[in-house]
């Protein structure tokens, strides 16, 4: 049997990363991203871009940064995601402040952010309500679209909504946004109509939360992921309590899991004030966004 690879006896840039990316091949969450995940964390100690360092990988780190790294790994390894490290995760060509109350923006939700700034578009001062806005990533993305939407954000959480505030603030759209603090529609007033309601509510089922890779199950909120004994719970609330929101013609983006279309439309299809819309894709091909039109 082989020698177990001995530590470098100088720890550069190009040294730490390609021990770590080893390193967190064979212990961490997800090995596939091992190289890409040492390199986001070195970045971040340092305080630098991530192409930064490979125009400076014969440089040595000063001992407190090689200290401060080696606890991030340590803390990646016990399946802490990669964003609650940093601090951030990109989204819509943006970077967005998160923590543990928020949870993550992932790629999928860009296709209903590219579908609602595309009905936008053609509006004269749009009005949107997000419904769950988490980190705000969907409401400050859309308050930053050429067509300046209003723009209604709820949260039933109050750790979230200070993380949207400073989201709004950072991307200068907090003139355009008025944060709420109540479940669904429960804190919007009762005359507020609007062109577009948007939302990425809960939606995983029990079962498929054991089923979660840990980073997510153990980390993330579960206010924001448990979608009742079937997933649907607030579609089911959601389409009820819609029609009064919506202006004539205004338009309902839901994201949706990759097996509840067809559940959702049916849901959409019981109401008589909606006409059902197309379900669109994410870059993966899979059903992401369910759409319905107020009558």
């Amino acid at each position: 049997m082989p020698p177990a690879p001995q530590p470098p006896t100088v720890w550069t840039i190009k040294a730490l990363l390609d021990w770590t990316a080893d390193f967190l091949a064979k212990k961490g969450p997800d090995p596939k991203a091992a190289r890409l995940e040492a390199q986001i964390l070195l970045a971040h100690v340092l305080g630098c871009k991530k192409i930064d360092l490979m125009v400076r990988y014969d440089e040595q780190p000063a001992e407190a940064d090689r200290t401060a790294y080696r606890e991030l790994i340590k803390r990646r390894v016990d399946a802490w995601p990669v964003a609650y490290l940093v601090g951030f995760r990109e989204f819509h060509l943006l970077p967005f402040e998160v923590t543990p109350a928020v949870l993550i923006p992932r790629p999928e939700t860009e296709t209903l952010v590219s579908e609602a700034a595309r009905l936008l578009k053609p509006l004269t001062a749009p009005t949107v309500l997000d419904l769950g806005t988490g980190s705000g990533c969907i409401a400050v993305s859309l308050a930053k679209e050429k067509a300046a939407p209003r723009v209604t954000a709820v949260d039933v959480s109050p750790d979230a909504l200070d993380v949207a505030k400073r989201n709004a603030e950072k991307h200068a759209v907090d003139d355009r946004i008025t944060f709420l603090q109540g479940d669904l529609f429960g804190p919007v007033p009762a005359d507020a109509t609007f062109d577009l309601v948007v939302s990425n509510p809960p939606y995983v089922t029990p079962a498929e939360l054991a089923t979660l890779a840990p980073d997510v199950r153990d980390h993330e909120p579960r206010l924001a992921l448990d979608g009742g004994p079937d997933g649907l719970a607030f579609y089911r609330r959601i389409a009820a309590e819609v029609g009064p929101s919506l202006k004539p013609g205004g338009w309902l983006l839901v994201e949706i899991g990759a097996t509840q279309d067809e559940a959702v439309r049916a849901i959409f299809a019981d109401r008589p004030e909606l006409e059902l819309g197309k379900t669109l894709r994410d870059a993966g091909g899979r059903p992401r966004v369910a759409c319905a039109r107020r009558r």
